[in-house]
């Protein structure tokens, strides 16, 4: 059995998205600045696919700009708006951010002589609210902020940063990295107050290479890229028509009931592992906590290491992850798991099961199974 368990670096692309991709390299591959007729098909397909993202999120369409993923919509998002500003500010990011995130900050800060401000985390790996109530002044300008953790599954208080924001700091504008959060855990802008959310299609069953940015009016952002001005002259360049078509097909086709699904398998796969390895560590918020996000589990059995599970459960045929896969190559600790203040042996040790609607009963069985195997065998070796 194969059992794929790293969906948050990325996901299958789904049979409806290889479809509307196939049909759009073989019958819509006209520019869509072109003026002839073809060409406006192609246009009308891409306008189409706007509405589809600016009405999953609860935008205008007009504030959706397709881009080549999450990185580069949080640059967008980040440096863009810093650049607006012609008065020094503050900039605030939560130290659980994604590099695409963070580096963009300190990027806004060498570029602008604004001022980056990494907010701590609590033990579980949420936002430290009060510290982050301490950090908020008439100085902030931009306050960055995921809606799920990638590495431990946590769902930040957008409510509470909100709220805070909107006392002490109005005139600063939010920016959420929805990238492990987009039709996995509910937002909408009219829901929530925030300015910009930032979308990556692969993380979804969608190709990679593509991702939009939407944003609420009155967020004001500078092109990052120049050229022939298309998309509102704010993302020059042809836009990727191909992609875009397997973005929309592939957001009509997630199941809309998969949150409760996914949940429902990493509670199975918790009670079976906790069962067969009663010291087991959840890194971040218990399964049972509304906080915790149904398709993320970060797990890990001292002292274990990683790496070394990782390649035995791949002998199995099981692939998980081992946190931000941006960044599990570099042979560093996770700057997630050290803002939250774990023990070493947890950060050599935290694995990073991730899933999809597609997984089943039956997998989380195998799993569970399987890692209980190797994490015994594996601890034998080691007291040896």
């Amino acid at each position: 059995m194969t059992v794929y368990l790293d969906n948050s670096a990325t996901t299958r692309p789904c049979d409806a998205a290889v479809e509307a991709m196939n049909q759009s390299m073989r019958e819509e591959f006209y520019n869509p600045s072109a003026l002839y007729t073809p060409a406006m098909h192609a246009e009308r397909a891409m306008e189409n696919a706007r509405k589809t993202m600016a009405a999953a999120v609860g935008c205008s369409p007009q504030n959706v700009i397709f881009t080549s993923g999450g990185t580069e919509s949080d640059n967008l998002a980040i440096i863009g708006h810093m650049q607006t500003l012609h008065q020094e500010g503050e900039l605030l990011y939560t130290a659980a951010e994604h590099a695409a995130v963070k580096n963009a900050c300190k990027e806004a800060e060498r570029r602008f002589s604004c001022k980056a401000i990494e907010i701590p985390l609590t033990k579980s790996g949420s936002v430290d609210l009060e510290s982050f109530r301490a950090l908020l002044s008439p100085k902030t300008a931009l306050i960055c902020v995921m809606q799920v953790c990638n590495e431990t599954g946590v769902i930040m208080p957008l409510d509470e940063i909100c709220s805070l924001r909107d006392q002490l700091a109005p005139q600063a504008a939010i920016h959420v990295d929805g990238v492990q959060g987009f039709l996995r855990e509910p937002f909408s802008f009219k829901r929530y107050p925030v300015q910009s959310y930032a979308v990556s299609g692969h993380k979804i069953h969608g190709p990679k290479g593509v991702g939009a940015l939407c944003w609420q009016n009155g967020f004001r952002f500078k092109a990052q890229i120049v050229g022939g001005g298309q998309q509102g002259d704010l993302r020059s360049g042809t836009e990727n028509t191909v992609g875009i078509a397997g973005l929309k097909a592939a957001i009509e086709a997630y199941p809309p009931d998969s949150a409760k699904k996914m949940l429902e398998l990493k509670k199975l796969l918790v009670h079976l592992l906790t069962q067969s390895l009663p010291e087991t560590q959840i890194v971040g918020l218990p399964e049972s906590d509304p906080q915790s996000a149904g398709h993320i589990l970060s797990v890990a059995f001292p002292p274990v290491r990683a790496e070394t599970l990782l390649h035995a459960l791949e002998a199995d045929g099981i692939y998980v992850g081992t946190g931000s896969a941006c960044s599990s190559k570099k042979g560093k600790h996770s700057s997630v798991l050290t803002a939250m203040k774990q023990p070493v042996d947890i950060m050599d040790g935290a694995i990073r099961i991730s899933l999809c609607p597609n997984n089943t009963e039956e997998e989380m069985r195998y799993t569970a199974e399987r890692l209980t195997v190797q994490v015994e065998l594996l601890r034998k070796f080691m007291r040896r």
